[in-house]
Parts: structure tokens; sequence; C-alpha cells
């Protein structure tokens, strides 16, 4: 299967933005970011399906936007508004449904820092 490759990660301060990418060479039904900071449990951030339908985690919603370019297949996660929780690895995931549990393709994580 195509890898998945991130990018748009970095440091930035409260209240700031951040645009992270993700690029695959295929369409899987579903796909999503997911995060990880230290010391804290695997969280999905938000997905989106082959028809456009959303979610999002209570804690970003709001605040961030997933979006999918189908004709360059390219994923995207606008982040808005950051929050210093919302430090962490982001990673770009894809599998046939959009349950964290059926995520079966990562890629490599990208570090979203959000300093005050």
């Amino acid at each position: 299967q195509a890898p998945l490759v991130e990018s748009g990660g970095g440091s930035v301060e409260v209240g700031g933005s951040l645009r992270l990418s993700c690029v695959l060479h295929d369409s899987p039904y579903c796909m999503g970011w997911v995060r990880q900071a230290p010391g804290m449990e695997r969280e999905k951030v938000a997905s989106i399906d082959t028809y456009g339908s959303t979610t999002y985690a209570p804690s970003v919603e709001g605040r961030f936007t997933i979006s999918r370019d189908m004709k360059k297949n390219i994923l995207y996660l606008q982040m808005d508004s950051l929050k210093s929780e919302d430090t962490a690895i982001y990673t770009c995931a894809a599998g046939r449904g959009c349950a964290l549990g059926q995520f079966n393709r990562w890629g490599q994580g990208t570090q979203v820092t959000v300093s005050s």
C-alpha cells in the first residue's frame, strides 16, 4: 500500500494556526488525523469519509477543520485558535472505516507544539 506522507507541523503560539497536509496515492474510504501527547492515550482528532462526512473530537470542535481533495488525494487539517493542550504528534491515518480501530494505514507523524 502507498505510504501516507505528512507535512505542515511546527511550533506556534497559543491562538495561532497551522495547516497539516497528508499526501496519498489512492482514495481510501476514510481518512483522519490522530494525535498523541506524551503520557496520553492516542486520540482521534478528526475524520472524513469518501462522502465528505466529518467527525471531530469534542476538544477540537469549532477550531479544527478537516478536508480532503479527492482529485489530488490530499488530506488537510486546518487548526485554528490553537491551545497548549493541542501539543502532540499528529499522524495521518486511513482505513475502511472511520473509527480509530479501523485505521490500518499510518503516516510517520508530525510534531505540533503550541506555546504560550
